[in-house]
């Protein structure tokens, strides 16, 4: 048996589910995968199915407790977690190209990654709002496809952004920025404005994910460390979830769009399709 990469073998099996024609969009496609924690659940599930154009952004470096949930090894502590992943998608097709940028989106470098892309993954560390805002603004501006990925306890949340929709993160959050504005008189936080985001569709979580997001917020707003509690399941399920919508996407198939977005709870073993702006007043 040969040990030479061979494209053909490595989809082979996808025959039957993935038709030739998608297959090659999906080998032709840039990924940008912009946050590598949570973001390595797709990475991983992407290089799988047989994309092999990939650009990973993230300035974090692995720690051990990351190691319940993103797909990284022991071995990977202390390692910066583009690094780390870049050598496990080359472990998996090492014919794929794989930049590894070792560094946060900020607004010196978001525009030029974003404007090499075809597909972006926001997966970005919650904390940081103006990089998840500008790496929206960026994508809408390069009319590149955005899934917008978190992890819900035991499942899964995923926003799509079409290319070329006219919506954005920012517009649909900008109620929620102005009313966290107005009410603190600052720049609004994460916080601010996720909390009021999350009371819009917490009827359709699970009840502890809604107390551990409660929790969460909580402590940042006391300024407080918060390591969200996050668990394998959810991690998986964002992989899972994000490549068949990405595939639908790609294939031409019915793909659910913003304002709605798809959230998967393996507690209550249901999928909703929620609209986002019906909880507003």
């Amino acid at each position: 048996m040969s040990n030479a990469f061979s494209y053909e073998t490595h989809v082979l099996r996808n025959a039957g589910y993935i038709q030739a024609e998608t297959q090659e969009k999906i080998r032709n496609s840039r990924l940008l995968i912009a946050g590598c924690g949570i973001g390595s659940s797709p990475a991983i599930c992407a290089a799988r199915m047989g994309f092999e154009r990939f650009i990973l952004v993230d300035g974090d470096t692995v720690d051990p407790h990351n190691l319940n949930r993103q797909f990284y090894d022991f071995d990977d502590v202390g390692r910066p977690k583009v690094e780390a992943l870049r050598d496990k998608i080359l472990r998996i097709n090492p014919q794929a190209e794989v930049e590894a940028i070792h560094a946060y989106l900020d607004a010196d470098n978001t525009e030029n990654i974003v404007s090499k892309t075809d597909i972006v993954f926001d997966t970005i560390d919650f904390l940081d709002l103006p990089a998840i805002l500008r790496l929206h603004t960026a994508a809408k501006a390069h009319k590149a496809h955005v899934f917008t990925a978190l992890s819900v306890g035991f499942g899964a949340l995923v926003w799509y952004f079409p290319a070329g929709s006219d919506l954005a993160l920012p517009d649909i959050l900008a109620p929620d920025l102005a009313d966290a504005s107005n009410y603190g008189g600052n720049a609004p936080s994460y916080a601010d404005v996720f909390a009021r985001f999350i009371r819009r569709i917490a009827p359709s979580l699970d009840k502890e994910v809604v107390e551990q997001i409660s929790n969460v917020l909580t402590l940042m707003s006391e300024g407080k460390p918060c390591p969200a509690s996050q668990v394998a399941v959810g991690s998986f399920a964002i992989g899972a979830m994000a490549m068949s919508m990405v595939h639908d996407m790609l294939a031409g198939n019915p793909v659910p769009a913003a304002t709605q977005l798809v959230v998967h709870s393996f507690k209550s073993h249901m999928t909703k399709i929620i609209d986002v702006t019906e909880g507003y007043s």
